[in-house]
């Protein structure tokens, strides 16, 4: 028992560690591509828009790019989304409710002093306020962030991992498509899953098994991106977290932590935007640890079987109009990937 316990211990320390020590190994990045005019003639990572861009340039035929123009680099796009969702998203949150609001506040006191409407006549116009900046401003910018975040994230996960490991192992699109979507179904029942724990009787044990949650999952979301470009299907990336959960339990705290302290899902979401993709590297750069917990956390199982049972009903559903042109050799072949127990 007591050794089971300093495996924990020192598997959550491990992982705390590596979190936050792998963040400082960002200033490393693009350093190499300025030394010389040979290291120029190399194959730099690439972010996986400029290569997209780099591929419609030679598909036109007859421009070049210039040399003094370069592609996004992994600090540039780190830059980016701290511009993007710090600079913009969350500081317009923060001056509408800690410098627009305030001031209204005076002005209305000053304008209705010793009035009986005041209180009426503010929460009339907070009201009025607060609808039309989160429906005008905040749910437009929160949906483009979405978007742009996730072509920004995989850019600097794939520029990363290009750099320190070689070119992403290839998959096969039918694949891709079933981990993919097998990967959402299962991430997003595992939200829920948190969310339930955090309403078991004892508000301590609660919040406790619910961060337990989050804390795994922001690590399944930093990892992810390096485990599929190694090729690892979703059943062994899971099977792995289960087994050494320790560790990536203490991966996960900081960003858990952080995301935590505000009650607001969009501010909770900014802090999220701007960290995670420090964290991308960090997991790109770790070390797992190599020793298996004797104690695993079966936390996943739950929501693999619904996923399993959800998503084998909707290609089963797909698959009866054209069962009798295609082989159930083939149709096993393109659902294995989601096949986890």
């Amino acid at each position: 028992m007591a050794d089971s316990t300093t495996e924990i211990f020192n598997g959550i320390i491990q992982g705390f560690r590596d979190s936050i020590l792998g963040i400082l190994k960002v200033f490393r990045y693009d350093t190499s591509d300025d030394n010389s005019d040979s290291d120029k003639k190399k194959i730099e990572p690439q972010t996986t828009l400029a290569r997209r861009r780099a591929e419609k340039q030679k598909q036109k035929g007859g421009s070049e790019v210039k040399e003094n123009k370069k592609d996004p680099t992994v600090k540039q796009r780190l830059f980016q989304c701290s511009l993007w969702n710090g600079g913009v998203f969350l500081m317009s949150i923060l001056l509408f409710h800690w410098a627009l609001l305030p001031c209204l506040l005076l002005f209305t006191e000053l304008i209705f002093a010793g009035s009986e409407n005041q209180h009426v006549t503010w929460l009339w116009i907070t009201s009025l306020l607060s609808w039309i900046f989160g429906a005008l401003w905040i749910l437009p910018l929160f949906v483009i962030s979405k978007i742009v975040n996730c072509m920004w994230f995989q850019d600097i996960a794939d520029a990363a991992y290009l750099k320190s490991r070689g070119r992403p192992t290839p998959i096969n699109l039918s694949v891709l498509v079933a981990d993919l979507l097998f990967s959402l179904l299962l991430q997003a029942f595992f939200l829920i899953q948190s969310t339930l724990a955090t309403f078991l009787p004892i508000p301590a044990i609660g919040y406790m098994v619910g961060f337990i949650h989050m804390s795994l999952l922001y690590s399944l979301y930093a990892f992810e991106y390096k485990w599929f470009n190694m090729g690892w299907e979703v059943h062994k990336r899971l099977a792995y977290i289960e087994s050494y959960w320790p560790y990536f339990f203490g991966f996960g705290v900081p960003l858990a932590f952080l995301t935590s302290m505000s009650s607001s899902v969009i501010i909770s979401g900014c802090i999220f935007s701007i960290l995670f993709p420090l964290f991308i590297l960090s997991a790109n750069d770790a070390n797992e640890s190599s020793q298996v917990c004797h104690s695993p956390l079966k936390i996943f199982a739950p929501v693999v079987m619904m996923t399993n049972i959800l998503f084998r009903q909707s290609v089963k559903s797909k698959s009866v109009p054209t069962s009798q042109h295609s082989s159930p050799r083939k149709q096993t072949r393109i659902t294995e990937p989601t096949s986890f127990r």
